[in-house]
């Protein structure tokens, strides 16, 4: 047991491995160099690219929302329409019906049709009295 079976391995082989890449530094390093480059500007690319694309979601949001709330305001003022128009068609019918009475007061016989529409109004044993 005093012989281990993994051999490390010798000293030589690492300082040749380090001649080696002493030989070619500026090709390995000019490799590695772009590399990097290369892959930071995917990298750049990639960030720009989401932050557009967050943006654009930020502006699509923002423009669903602000239709939702416009549609519900519009919505709104339909209703409000439709009940003014409700109000105005009722005020309007009972304007015709006045100015349809006032007329017909103002016409030959009105003082007759006058004192008929009000006749339940002033009792029997009173006098009436019209100013002219």
């Amino acid at each position: 047991m005093g012989s281990p079976l993994a051999r490390p391995r010798p000293k030589k082989k690492s300082a040749a491995r380090r001649q080696r890449k002493q030989t070619h530094p500026q090709v390995m390093d000019a490799v590695t160099m772009a590399s990097t480059l290369q892959l930071q500007e995917q990298r750049r690319e990639i960030n720009f690219s989401l932050l557009a694309l967050t943006m654009k979601l930020g502006l699509v949001s923002l423009c669903v929302v602000t239709l939702v709330k416009l549609s519900i305001a519009y919505q709104e003022r339909l209703d409000r329409h439709g009940e003014l128009v409700a109000v105005l068609n009722l005020e309007s019918a009972q304007l015709n019906t006045l100015q349809q009475r006032f007329d017909r007061l103002f016409t030959l016989g009105g003082g007759i049709r006058l004192m008929d529409e009000h006749d339940q109004w002033i009792a029997p044993n009173r006098l009436r009295v019209i100013w002219r």
